[in-house]
C-alpha cells in the first residue's frame, strides 16, 4: 500500500468529497489546510461539465474556501483540451449549458445549433438545460455516423440528504438506446486527465493520489492511471456498494475528515 504521507499532489473530488450541494462537508476545510501546511498542493478535479471553473471558485469561496482558477480542473477542460489536439477550430454540436458551451468557444470551437449541419463532433456535457431537441439532433447525428464524445461518465450527480439528480452517462444510456453507439470519453476514470494534469501543472504521477465518493469514475481513475486512491463515503458510494464491487481503492474513510492525521 502507498503511504499517504508521502503524496505530495491530491487531485480532489468536489461533489460528494469536498461538499453536497451547498453544503461543506465536515472537516474539509481543515483538510485543505492541512494540505498546504504541510507543503503539499492539491487540485479540485470535478468531473460536473455544467459549470464553469470561476463558478467552482466562487461556490468554494461562499463555503469559506479560498481557491483560484488553476486549482481547479474539469471534465469539460479536459475535453477542449483533447479536442484542440485532434482538430483546432472544429465545428461542434454541443450537449451542454452555457458555461460549457463559453468554455467551448473561448476554445476556438464553432458550436452548431441546428440539424443537418457538417460538423466534427457530438459533444455531450452534463447538460441541466438538456431539451428534446437537442437530444434528437444528436442522436441523428451520432446515427449518421458523426464522432461522439462525452466529457464523464457519471451516472448521477450528489445532492444534500442522499438524493441526486441524473448526469452525463444517463444521458448517455439514453442517446444509446437510441442509437446503439457509446461515445469516447475523456473526464474520470480515463488515465488521459491524470496526464493532462501532469502535463499542464508540470507534475510527477507518483507523487499523486485521487481522492472521490465514486468507485467507477475517481477510484478507477486511480487505477488506469496508475495512481494511488482514497475511497471516502461521503458521497455516491456506501460501504455496502464498495464490499459488492471489484474496484479497489488504496485507502477507504468515511471522509476526508478522517484523512487529515495521516497527512
Amino acid at each position: 500500500m502507498n503511504n499517504l504521507r508521502e503524496k505530495n499532489v491530491f487531485l480532489l473530488d468536489m461533489d460528494g468529497t469536498i461538499y453536497l450541494g451547498d453544503e461543506l462537508i465536515d472537516g474539509a476545510k481543515k483538510f485543505l489546510e492541512t494540505i498546504k501546511n504541510k507543503g503539499k498542493r492539491y487540485i479540485f478535479l470535478t468531473n460536473n461539465s455544467s459549470k464553469s471553473k470561476e463558478s467552482y471558485v466562487e461556490k468554494l469561496s461562499r463555503l469559506g474556501i479560498e481557491a483560484s482558477a488553476e486549482e481547479v480542473f474539469t471534465s469539460g477542460e479536459a475535453t477542449t483540451m483533447y479536442l484542440k489536439k485532434e482538430k483546432e477550430g472544429a465545428k461542434i454540436y454541443l450537449l451542454g449549458t452555457a458555461a460549457l458551451e463559453a468554455e467551448f468557444i473561448q476554445a476556438g470551437f464553432v458550436l452548431e445549433k441546428e440539424r443537418h449541419k457538417d460538423i466534427d463532433y457530438v459533444v455531450l456535457g452534463f447538460d441541466t438545460t438538456l431539451t428534446y431537441e437537442k437530444l434528437w439532433a444528436a442522436c441523428e447525428y451520432i446515427a449518421e455516423g458523426v464522432e461522439y464524445i462525452a466529457t464523464h461518465p457519471d451516472f448521477n450527480c450528489p445532492l444534500p440528504n442522499d438524493k441526486f439528480m441524473p448526469d452525463a452517462g444517463a444521458m448517455a444510456a439514453l442517446i444509446e438506446a437510441s442509437t446503439g453507439k457509446k461515445p469516447k470519453v475523456i473526464g474520470k476514470p480515463n488515465k488521459e486527465v491524470v496526464e493532462s494534469i501532469a502535463l499542464k501543472y508540470g507534475l510527477n504521477k507518483e507523487d499523486m493520489v485521487m481522492v472521490g465518493d465514486r468507485l467507477y469514475t475517481d477510484i478507477k481513475t486511480g487505477k488506469n492511471a496508475g495512481i494511488a486512491s482514497a475511497l471516502v463515503y461521503s458521497g455516491e458510494t456506501k460501504e455496502e456498494d464498495y464490499k459488492k464491487s471489484e474496484i479497489r481503492a488504496d485507502y477507504v474513510f468515511n471522509s476526508i475528515k478522517d484523512m487529515i492525521d495521516l497527512l
